[in-house]
């Protein structure tokens, strides 16, 4: 006999419970299948963002930022240390306490809201007299029907054609979260989000890292004058950034990874790490899904197609987060699901993409909001920019950490705020702001005149503000 609800949701990942709480909020009777499993096998809610991704990752940048601190900047403090070492495994322990803490609160938050938990892979078997019936196959299989179903499957890994991973030597993401020791060299494919992250973590642990990266320019996405003040930053740190390079032949033995490359005057080259993480990039994970058993339509990539309010081909069934277009982002996902469970419960709710804040959490962090200075040009729109750097924030000299600026960009002739592109301290803080600001179509001017507190890093998004009029303050 199959379980009847009104919505199912397929994953439990920032999407997914996101949307199944809210939708319990809102009245329905929901459930929610996931099937990521702990160490001991029990369940792990949070997708990949809990379990492999943005916190297990924060986690270890928290613990190497402790180790780079005490290795090179306490004495500035006064503060001595002797016999400093790093326990790899205790950091990573940590790690996986943290992950097991964030897993227990959504499994609690679904009690909480009367969310039905299902532990396994949910596979679609056909449509049903209301709605569609749905398979469950973990330690017990389970029929559920729904009237509505939201599929959040989130995304996976994309390996290099012809190199797969096997978490030894060649690392996705997962196996890079995995280390129990600090390679003596590190390779990564790809100057992305999860390549910087990682080989920030490892590179002030002590790995002599080395990213190679295909395209010409560093962080194309960021405004180029954020990019390039990061990448002056990493440099200084030691990172090794190759551009423009062409990655040939991968191969492994008992020593490591060895890797053929053309660099970016095509000059053949060879590094040899002990460690190679690839991240470039993710695509959608609708393995297994069994979407053509109810026509579920899939573009080119295998993300399911869907309109702007997250509507798939069939009625009745959405998808939001890394399985459908946009930024796979953690919050774009949480902000889809939400709009969604409203959208089924007749309200009618928007997601804003050009206010979805990105942030990459090295050091210095960075974080953006809106439009780049580039793109304003390419699309021949007139606008204003204003910069301020942290040298001249009284915080940020008592921090001991003056890398980086604020820089806003505002319309020409309305001064509405068209982008804020932050490198530098609490960047991933700082941003929010931001976002408020521009989600209100706030001009420069407001931003300008509202009253920050002192000494504050937020001073500098008031004077970057006071910059686009030329009015700064403090620079």
């Amino acid at each position: 006999m199959s379980k009847q609800f009104d919505v199912i949701v397929i994953g439990g990942g920032p999407g997914g419970y996101v949307a199944a709480i809210r939708a319990a909020q809102l009245g329905k009777s929901v459930a929610c299948i996931d099937e990521w499993k702990n160490s001991l096998g029990g369940p792990a809610p949070g997708g990949t963002c809990t379990n492999v991704g943005c916190i297990p990752s924060k986690a270890l940048l928290q613990s190497s930022e402790h180790y780079e601190q005490a290795s090179h900047h306490f004495a500035d403090h006064g503060i001595a240390v002797k016999g400093l070492s790093m326990d790899v495994a205790k950091m990573v322990a940590r790690k996986d306490n943290v992950v097991k803490q964030n897993n227990d609160g959504i499994l609690y938050l679904f009690k909480k809201n009367k969310v039905s938990f299902f532990h396994g892979r949910a596979s679609f078997v056909k449509a049903a007299a209301v709605g569609y019936e749905i398979k469950v196959t973990g330690a017990a299989e389970e029929s559920l029907t729904g009237g509505q179903i939201i599929v959040a499957t989130g995304s996976s890994a994309r390996a290099l054609p012809g190199t797969p991973f096997d978490e030894h030597h060649i690392l996705s993401n997962d196996g890079a979260l995995r280390l129990t020791a600090v390679p003596k060299k590190l390779g990564l494919i790809g100057s992305g989000v999860i390549g910087l992250e990682m080989g920030s973590v490892w590179r002030r642990l002590g790995s002599e890292v080395t990213l190679l990266e295909g395209l010409p320019t560093f962080l194309g996405a960021v405004d180029e004058q954020i990019a390039k003040e990061a990448k002056k930053a990493f440099d200084k740190q030691g990172l090794k950034i190759e551009l423009g390079v062409q990655v040939g032949d991968i191969k492994t033995d008992k020593k490591g990874v060895s890797i053929a490359y053309s660099n970016a005057r095509g000059e053949a080259q060879t590094l040899q790490v002990d460690k190679l993480i690839i991240s470039i990039g993710r695509v959608a994970n609708t393995t297994g899904l069994n979407a053509e058993a109810v026509g579920l339509l899939l573009d080119e990539r295998g993300a399911i197609v869907v309109d702007d309010d997250c509507k798939t081909n069939l009625p009745g069934v959405w998808a939001v987060g890394d399985v459908v277009r946009g930024p796979m982002l953690a919050h774009k996902a949480e902000e889809e699901g939400v709009a969604v469970a409203e959208r089924i419960a007749g309200q009618h709710p928007h997601v804003n993409f050009n206010t979805v804040p990105w942030v990459i959490y090295t050091n210095p962090e960075i974080a953006w909001v809106g439009q780049t200075e580039q793109q304003l040009k390419a699309a021949g729109r007139a606008y204003k920019a204003g910069t301020f750097p942290f040298l001249a924030n009284g915080r940020a000299r008592a921090l001991g950490d003056t890398t980086g600026m604020v820089k806003m960009l505002a319309d020409a002739q309305s001064d509405e705020i068209l982008g804020v592109h932050i490198v530098g301290p609490m960047a991933s803080e700082l941003i929010a702001e931001c976002v408020m600001a521009m989600e209100f179509r706030a001009s420069s001017e407001d931003i300008a005149r509202i009253c920050h507190a002192h000494p504050s890093l937020s001073e500098s998004t008031k004077e970057a503000a006071l910059a686009v009029a030329k009015r700064t303050l403090n620079f």
